[in-house]
This record gives C-alpha cells, sequence and structure tokens, in this order.
C-alpha cells in the first residue's frame, strides 16, 4: 500500500450525508461494479464520478458521512479509487465503514478553509502530514495506527481476515 498518495481535490462542505454520497433510489444495487456509478450523484457536484481520477482526494468539513449506516456510501467512492478522504469530522459509522474497506479517512483541523477544488494534495498516511501542494499549507494529521494500517494495506478487513486464515493466524 502507498503511504504517501498525491491527487487533485473534489472539495465538499459540512454534514455531507450518506444519501448525498450514495442516494437511498440505487439502494438495490449491490455489485460494486454498479454502485460505483452513483458516487456522490446527491451533492452538488453532478459530474463527480467522470472528472474524478483514481488517487483523487475528498475534502470536506465537519461531520463528513453522517445519516444513515449503508455500506454503500464508502463502496461507490472506493470503486472510484478516491485515494482518501481528508475532513474536518466524520461520522462515526462512514468511518468504520471506509476503514473496513480500505478507504483511508484523515480527519485534518481547517482543511476546508484551505483547499480549493482541483488542488493538488498530498498526504503521507505513516508520517501524518498532509499538504496542498497548490498553495503550500501544511498541516499535521494523527498518522494512523499500526492496526488501521495494517486493515488498510490488505485492502480492506475482508482481506486482512482472508490472509490471515491462508497463513494458520485465524481459524475458518
Amino acid at each position: 500500500m502507498k503511504t504517501l498518495r498525491t491527487g487533485h481535490a473534489h472539495v465538499f462542505g459540512q454534514n455531507i450525508d450518506t444519501d448525498q454520497i450514495y442516494p437511498a433510489r440505487f439502494i438495490e444495487y449491490t455489485e460494486e461494479a454498479d454502485i460505483k456509478k452513483y458516487a456522490m450523484a446527491g451533492s452538488d457536484d453532478p459530474d463527480f464520478v467522470r472528472e474524478t481520477q483514481p488517487g483523487d482526494f475528498i475534502v470536506a468539513g465537519t461531520n463528513f458521512g453522517c445519516g444513515s449506516s449503508r455500506e454503500h456510501a464508502a463502496i461507490t467512492l472506493k470503486g472510484n479509487q478516491v485515494g482518501a478522504i481528508v475532513a474536518e469530522s466524520f461520522a462515526r459509522i462512514f468511518f468504520r465503514n471506509a476503514i473496513n474497506l480500505g478507504l483511508p479517512v484523515i480527519t485534518c483541523p481547517h482543511v476546508h478553509a484551505h483547499v480549493q477544488p482541483g488542488d493538488q494534495l498530498q498526504l503521507d498516511l505513516k508520517a501524518g502530514e498532509f499538504k496542498n501542494l497548490t498553495n503550500g499549507w501544511t498541516a499535521p494529521v494523527e498518522p494512523l495506527d499500526d492496526y488501521i494500517m495494517n486493515i488498510l494495506s490488505h485492502g480492506g478487513i475482508k482481506p486482512l481476515m482472508r490472509a490471515m486464515t491462508s497463513q494458520g493466524k485465524v481459524r475458518e
């Protein structure tokens, strides 16, 4: 897993809920290939799926991922190969869903005020450093602990459990 990531910013506001990330009207879809088509379909960025490149970042204010506990919200962002979500705070269930799926979520105070759409960003997951390469703003972020880094390095909790089972570290 790459601990140093770079990408462009897609900026959203405060209280972005799971219905903005993945609207309930698409909940019938269960496969990632279908789910990823509707990322941020309820937000004010209808072109998100078309414009997002692998490794791009989502930057938001407080309470990102609030609302229902639907896992689809994290699945759709991972399916679009979002490199990380950096927000001032996260709803706890979304945070855990994202980690379990292998999608890095990083809390960074005041980030929303220092990043504009399209800015080039860099995040060092291990060192805990976030940089806006466009305007020079740098902020320390809490480095992810080894437990979470291990989940992310395997691509999520399910792949981690499969790897541990195949190594005899967990019984089936």
